[in-house]
């Protein structure tokens, strides 16, 4: 079958695929038709069935496996898949939509004793106790769940892999900036999305829970903090617990984009700064992963709605 990132411009081709996301819209001159996300572990790739029918539309959903033929673009420089002809995946063909979901590039083994040694490092022991605590409460969903819904690390394993990419940058960080406390950063990182396993529902066909979309993770992980804290007897003006706290609250860097505080010390700032970059590294690698080279992106919202280009060197 062949693989989405192996795809060439001007290729016919056929094999089964995982439909990602699928949205009923309509045209210019008020017709229906689909807009279609096709995902496998190598990448994802979009396309539109323009005769969208009522059967169709209860067919072809998001999470269901697809017999796919069609070819591949491109729209306006664009890859994109056409004259797609579909039908579900049988019982009796590779229809696990498990199959076809992206993973961690890092196996679960190697994620887990890396966080570990990075505990081990977290001298201050309020917050080498909340931190444990709290990865002992989620150690299955931390290694298991996305990063996002869609725009970041969105496959099985990404939170964890999202995490240990930070770690990884924040080392090298304190090493330059010397002024950092490493065990704050090390501890602001490890926990600053770890309540997105309370807010997503899981990696299968990943929604919001109604405490995700009510409340969002920086709320939630302020929460689960704050009752670590009450389980081991830490007092509510402790500062090193303020300071984990002030870390996680303001890692989103803006009010507008959810932060109820913005960083007013130094590690808060530099985890925020360490959590841009990773996702956005991630969304431009995952939107060029599938080009040609001399080919644009598909635009990616979450920056801007920037294309970005995938050099022919």
């Amino acid at each position: 079958m062949p693989l989405i990132q192996n795809l060439k411009v001007g290729e016919h081709f056929e094999g089964f695929y995982l439909i990602k996301s699928v949205e009923l819209r309509q045209t210019r001159a008020g017709k229906d038709y689909l807009a279609l996300t096709f995902q496998d572990r190598t990448g994802t790739i979009n396309g539109n069935i323009w005769d969208a029918n009522t059967k169709g539309v209860e067919q072809f959903r998001a999470g269901k496996v697809v017999f796919m033929k069609a070819l591949k673009e491109l729209y306006n420089g664009m890859p994109q898949v056409n004259k797609i002809q579909l039908r579900l995946a049988t019982d009796s063909e590779p229809h696990h939509a498990r199959d076809y979901r992206e993973k961690s590039p890092v196996n679960e083994r190697e994620l887990r004793e890396y966080v570990q040694s990075i505990v081990f490092r977290i001298e201050n022991p309020t917050w080498n106790r909340i931190v444990r605590a709290i990865l002992k409460k989620f150690d299955h969903e931390f290694y298991e769940f996305p990063a996002a819904k869609t725009n970041h690390h969105a496959f099985e394993g990404g939170l964890a892999y999202h995490t240990t990419t930070m770690l990884k940058v924040a080392e090298k960080v304190c090493e330059v900036y010397t002024q950092l406390n490493p065990s704050l950063m090390f501890a602001g990182v490890l926990l600053h999305d770890m309540a997105k396993c309370v807010e997503f529902s899981g990696v299968e066909n990943t929604t919001y829970t109604l405490r995700g979309n009510l409340l969002g993770h920086i709320v939630l992980i302020d929460e689960e903090v704050s009752k670590a804290a009450i389980e081991l007897g830490f007092d509510d003006d402790n500062e090193d617990l303020v300071l984990l706290r002030h870390c996680l609250l303001s890692h989103h860097g803006e009010l507008e984009y959810g932060s109820p505080v913005r960083p007013q010390i130094m590690e808060a700032e530099i985890i925020h700064q360490i959590d841009m970059m990773d996702a956005t590294m991630m969304m431009m690698t995952t939107a060029t992963a599938t080009l040609e080279a001399g080919e644009f992106s598909s635009r990616v919202w979450a920056l801007d709605n920037r294309n970005f280009y995938k050099p022919k060197n």
